[in-house]
């Protein structure tokens, strides 16, 4: 039985999500902003730029900001993402990541698998501001925070990229 156990848990680990689904949330005003996505690891592969993981997305050099289905933002409130205006909704999170410079796009299409990116569809675009993390990201982590009053900050980090972008609460 103890053989049989083992055995199962080690065909569950081999079967675990090489992506796992991951969420991030804040309140501000009194308004929810959540993003879902899924979480892919480095796992010893080259991510970004030439022959990296993503430049094999049918949607390269736009990248769905996560794995498997499209990364989704909701919102309760009106947004300014550093001079776009968002209204309340759902949405998905696309990025354009260039060596020395990421751009967040954000689209009104929804629901989709991360590969059927349709530009024509685009709310709009903004540049983020990007560094180097002080040590390799090997999950990726999306995270949105209270920076005060009615602002936040969306933050993308993975490898060796932390982007990031704020936003006011409408």
């Amino acid at each position: 039985m103890r053989r049989l156990l083992l055995l199962f848990a080690a065909a569950l680990a081999a079967f675990a999500q090489a992506s796992p689904p991951a969420q991030t949330s804040v309140k501000i005003n009194g308004k929810t902003i959540s993003i879902r996505y899924s979480a892919p690891s480095v796992r010893g592969r080259k991510i970004f730029g030439t022959g990296g993981v993503i430049s094999h997305d049918p949607t390269y050099p736009v990248w769905r900001a996560g794995a498997n289905d499209a990364t989704a933002l909701h919102t309760d409130a009106d947004l300014d993402i550093s001079g776009l205006r968002v209204p309340k909704g759902d949405y998905t999170l696309w990025v354009l990541p260039e060596a020395n410079q990421w751009t967040l796009i954000v689209n009104k299409q929804t629901g989709q698998w991360g590969l059927e990116y349709q530009k024509n569809r685009d709310v709009g675009r903004v540049p983020m501001m990007t560094a180097k993390p002080a040590k390799l990201v090997e999950t990726l982590k999306v995270a949105l925070s209270s920076t005060g009053a009615s602002q936040g900050k969306l933050e993308i980090a993975w490898e060796n990229y932390d982007a990031w972008v704020p936003f006011t609460v409408k």
